[in-house]
């Protein structure tokens, strides 16, 4: 198992927030699921770092692990957003981990 799959594993397991770099950009994430879409593992996940107009704006993004370089857990927990749903994005895709 890769490192970064193990600490986004723990992250959604504690509800802390992880740090990595993301198309060359440091983000911090909020992830609440980790899912499988054909052979290539996903994270649904809020980006901290993006400035929201207001919270009801506010959306889990998806993130191909294999694109998050250098994740770390951050001593920084959170709250699932209130219109969670423990669901992958897509039908036929693999739930793995959800908070």
């Amino acid at each position: 198992m890769s490192d970064a799959r193990l600490r986004l594993m723990e992250a959604i397991a504690r509800k802390q927030l992880v740090s990595a770099y993301y198309n060359g950009n440091l983000i911090r994430l909020a992830p609440h699921l980790i899912f499988e879409r054909r052979g290539d593992l996903f994270v649904s996940a809020l980006n901290m770092s993006k400035s929201w107009r207001d919270d009801d704006e506010r959306r889990l993004g998806q993130f191909k692990l294999a694109g998050l370089v250098g994740t770390q857990l951050l001593d920084e927990t959170f709250d699932p957003l209130p219109s969670y749903s423990a669901a992958p994005p897509q039908s036929d895709d693999t739930l793995i981990l959800a908070i």
